[in-house]
């Protein structure tokens, strides 16, 4: 028999914030590309990923959550969101299946209503439902604002449902090339995945009204032989935060530092030395000169000075 055709396409995965996202895309790789916490709008910026399979390439982006785009950093966040809804073989909508039904829910599949993309709603979370049969009314809800290609529960913690996605996904993308060589895993340059770790551990460790304040920059990396010497500047909004970062004595700043090293030596490969410095920058998220100053993905400063506090 001939060989299967190769399969290849671009897929987009969208959705309320703390919909699992990017659990399902660390899922779906095999791999932790994005970073994961129980904050809404952990994911500020879109993540590619690219699964190989035998007869088939699947590029994945992962994009922040959808949501009222308040400050100026996160109106860029939902630019970024709709930038994701172009020139893409299928979306993936993911939607808790634990939460009830809001107004927020249907103004955020409006944002897809008239896109013709072809598009299959993954109720998520399905580990936690104790009721299955509370799925239906959830996809009847859906249903009555946007028709989905196909309705799918899954968990990204689990495994469940999630072969029966990849299925789902070679349905619908087309036959063509592979985009990228096979051991080709992600756009992200490994400063930004650095900072997204520091990021992540923060906002692990931190109370409610410091994580969304916190913007990481790599500002020095170093190899010698033996060791990776990264300095990073934590950004934070007020004086108040910057002290709460810090911590008593400096416990909480070393813990998070621990922790995080602990993360980018599994990432690297390699022992890091990992010095952090915390420092004020009034407002950030309203400052479109400093905002425009932080390449997210190469974690370049502009010409903002980026000195240690």
């Amino acid at each position: 028999m001939p060989d299967a055709p190769h399969r290849s396409g671009f897929v987009s995965i969208i959705g309320r914030p703390n919909a699992g996202k990017s659990t399902l895309l660390n899922a779906l790789i095999g791999g932790k590309l994005a970073i994961v916490s129980e904050k809404p709008q952990t994911t500020r910026t879109s993540i590619q990923g690219v699964l190989n399979l035998e007869n088939a390439q699947i590029v994945f982006l992962d994009t922040p959550g959808i949501h009222e785009s308040g400050s100026l950093l996160n109106q860029r966040m939902m630019e970024t969101v709709h930038a994701s809804l172009s020139d893409r073989d299928l979306l993936l909508y993911l939607a808790d299946c634990t939460s009830a039904f809001t107004e927020a829910d249907r103004q955020a599949v409006e944002v897809i209503r008239n896109l013709a993309t072809p598009t299959i709603l993954l109720l998520t979370k399905v580990d936690r439902l104790s009721d299955k049969r509370m799925l239906l009314p959830r996809i009847e809800e859906f249903k009555a604002v946007r028709g989905f290609a196909e309705y799918l529960p899954i968990s990204a913690v689990t495994g469940e449902g999630l072969d029966q996605l990849r299925k789902a996904i070679l349905a619908h993308i087309p036959e063509g090339p592979a985009y990228f060589p096979a051991d080709y895993l992600t756009d992200q340059p490994e400063r930004f995945m650095v900072a997204e770790l520091i990021r992540e551990r923060i906002l692990r460790e931190m109370r409610q009204e410091v994580p969304h304040s916190v913007a990481v920059v790599i500002e020095k990396w170093q190899e010698t032989p033996h060791l990776t010497h990264i300095f990073a500047t934590i950004y934070v909004e007020r004086a108040g935060q910057k002290a709460i970062v810090i911590g008593a004595k400096g416990a909480m700043l070393k813990k998070i530092g621990t922790l995080a090293r602990q993360q980018i030596e599994t990432l690297l490969h390699r022992k890091t030395n990992l010095q952090l410095f915390v420092k004020v920058q009034k407002d950030w998220r309203e400052n479109p000169e400093f905002l425009n100053s932080i390449d997210w993905r190469s974690m370049r400063g502009g010409e903002l000075e980026l000195t240690p506090d």
